[in-house]
């Protein structure tokens, strides 16, 4: 087993959420996304899986709604899909939801359409309540886009929902 591996908890952990789904079939086979989150579904498809290594990889192909007006993805397109990555690389770590409490990034290049953007990256430190990341996105060897952030845990809480029955 390799130094860097993560340990079975962590794995399942990343493995096992309810609104993950696995894509069964197309260039993404095997790769998996989360159901739960309406923002994403409809700017990605983005997709991510975890590496034999442990590294978890993200990834989207480049569609024309992803350009601006130059034709060249949209820079609020890479802005979404590292903040997706964030949450992919922090997702065996993080065990429940959480929140982007800072995000900082550098824009390198251009990507256009038909070409494959890949996130990778790593977990900086995780404490209790933050999480730091940092990441790359890239179309082959290319650096497109450099970021860094913070994600804070959120505690499970009891909905409470208010009853208005004046009666």
């Amino acid at each position: 087993m390799k130094a860097n591996r993560l340990d079975d908890l962590t794995k399942s952990a990343f493995l096992n959420r309810p609104d993950l789904h696995v894509q069964t079939e197309g260039e993404f086979a095997g790769w998996r996304t989360w159901s739960r989150d309406n923002f994403e579904s409809h700017n990605g498809p983005f997709w991510h899986r975890m590496e034999d290594d442990g590294q978890i990889r993200c990834a989207f192909r480049v569609e024309k709604k992803h350009l601006n007006g130059m034709s060249n993805v949209h820079g609020g397109a890479f802005m979404a899909f590292a903040d997706y990555c964030l949450f992919a690389m922090a997702a065996p770590v993080l065990q429940w939801a959480g929140v982007t409490v800072s995000f900082s990034c550098e824009f390198l290049d251009a990507a256009r359409e038909g070409e494959l953007v890949e996130g990778t990256g790593e977990i900086m430190r995780a404490g209790g309540s933050m999480i730091f990341l940092r990441g790359v996105l890239k179309s082959g060897e290319r650096p497109l886009f450099t970021f860094s952030g913070t994600i804070k845990r959120v505690k499970r809480r009891t909905l409470v929902v208010a009853n208005n029955d004046a009666g």
